[in-house]
């Protein structure tokens, strides 16, 4: 099979696409074959070696964590789930022709492979982060970088919730977090103030890592009100780094049932061949994603 595979750590052209050989199914998982794989920062920074010291990888390597595809290969102790079904979620070295999971869940009937490779780890972020956050219904949540694939989850969980929430993006995607019930505003000189005359804020969240802890902390007036999923200085802020993964099968079964009701709908901003990975990371390294970018297969 073919799979995107590095040899050294470094930037996006120690990419290289490869012959490799097939996973197998161990006890309590699956092998799809994989029709989309969800392209998220944690691969490029992983790539970049800057999880190396926590969690040391053994080079060569795959890389990836979300997928969908169709079951193929099914593990001892696995019930539910058959050859021939079409399912999503979490495993490793997902940028492959084939990928092992050890999380998943039925597609919802109608639901691209494109579109639900992108769900798995925004959609599991985005309900750990608002958990840890504790804003509650019928309050305010500001969420600074609201349009990328987390930040659209979170809009679209928190309207569930009756959570109001003001999201700050680019000039360029107003619009669309309108779309998703957010009260929109531009990032950028002055938006502190932007953000203040549209009303308090309760808590807030930092998905975008563009150093904005210190304004974030004064507009809630608590650094324990603020969570960040980007930033890995904190800046002796005390606000808090959300990194530690919750359940991704409870997040896959809320995610199924968001998108069966209706309430939740991640758009692919772009999709790549497995060839063009390197490209994939160039981009989602540059920011100003409206939704998912996704490798198909």
């Amino acid at each position: 099979m073919r799979r995107v595979s590095f040899t050294e750590y470094g930037g996006p052209d120690v990419l290289r696409l490869v012959d490799a050989e097939e996973p197998h199914a161990g006890p309590g998982e699956v092998r799809v074959a994989v029709r989309a794989a969800g392209v998220n920062p944690v691969d490029w920074r992983i790539r970049e070696g800057q999880f190396q010291q926590v969690r040391p990888l053994s080079l060569p390597s795959g890389i990836g964590q979300d997928a969908a595809g169709v079951v193929d290969e099914v593990g001892d102790g696995v019930a539910g789930v058959e050859v021939g079904d079409p399912v999503f979620g979490e495993g490793v070295n997902t940028y492959a022709e084939y990928a092992v999971l050890s999380a998943w869940a039925r597609m919802p009937d109608g639901l691209p492979f494109d579109e639900a490779a992108g769900y798995p780890s925004v959609v599991e972020t985005a309900l750990r982060v608002l958990r840890e956050v504790g804003v509650r219904p019928g309050r305010t949540l500001l969420v600074s970088g609201a349009a990328g694939g987390v930040g659209s989850a979170v809009l679209q969980i928190a309207r569930d919730r009756g959570i109001a929430v003001i999201g700050t993006a680019g000039p360029a995607n107003q619009d669309y977090l309108r779309g998703l019930g957010a009260v929109a505003t531009t990032y950028g000189e002055g938006w502190v103030e932007r953000v203040r005359r549209l009303g308090p804020v309760d808590a807030a969240l930092d998905l975008a890592g563009s150093g904005v802890l210190r304004e974030l902390v004064e507009l809630t007036g608590d650094p324990r009100k603020v969570i960040t999923i980007a930033d890995l200085d904190e800046q002796g802020t005390g606000v808090r780094f959300s990194g530690a993964a919750g359940s991704m099968s409870d997040a896959l079964a809320e995610a199924v049932d968001l998108i069966a009701r209706g309430r939740l709908h991640i758009p692919v901003d772009r999709s790549y061949p497995l060839a063009d990975a390197a490209a994939a990371h160039v981009d989602s390294q540059a920011g100003h994603t409206r939704g998912r970018r996704v490798l198909v297969v």
